[in-house]
């Protein structure tokens, strides 16, 4: 945990028992909703076909890549067993086409990775976007005064978590 999530939770621990230290009619003029976005982000149908979309969008490049990496280990075994019986400008152009098959296979792999996490980064801010304005209409249209997405305990009575999934997925 970083130094700012400590003290971000810290404020929030604060401000909560300076809430509910006003007293009765502090507490009971304040409506606090709270959330569990992991839960959101992991469980909810938007994200699910966030996934899913990206799962299709990447398998058959990933796939291809396996299947080359499959080939390079087969060739390599190959060569292993067949590299001692081969003449020395033989086994020198051997190896450099592997190493030139190797490399070419960890710069697709790097180039994959790259690419799949900035197209997830930009899907999941597209959802946390999404999930923020769904918050925001709930909060508005139920009147509440604090919602709050990290906690150490959300007492069942102020978790609003599913509604929000709810509402989150059937939001355009």
């Amino acid at each position: 945990m970083n130094m700012f999530s400590f003290a971000r939770r810290a404020a929030l621990a604060l401000t909560m028992g300076v809430a509910l230290m006003a007293g009765p009619a502090m507490a009971q003029a304040t409506k606090i909703g709270a959330i569990n976005v992991e839960k959101i982000l992991r469980e909810s149908s938007t994200a699910k076909a966030v996934s899913a979309k990206l799962e299709q969008d990447f398998s058959k490049r990933e796939r291809d890549i396996r299947t080359a990496a499959d080939q390079f280990r087969s060739a390599v075994e190959k060569f292993e067993k067949e590299g001692p019986t081969m003449a020395e400008s033989q086994r020198a152009t051997r190896q450099r086409q592997l190493a030139e098959q190797e490399r070419d296979i960890q710069r697709r792999q790097r180039d994959f990775q790259e690419e799949l996490n900035l197209r997830r980064n930009e899907a999941l801010q597209q959802v946390v976007e999404k999930l923020n304005r769904v918050v925001r209409q709930i909060a508005e249209s139920d009147k509440y005064d604090l919602i709050v997405s990290e906690a150490y305990y959300i007492n069942p009575r102020v978790d609003i978590t599913d509604k929000v999934m709810s509402a989150l997925d059937s939001a355009k």
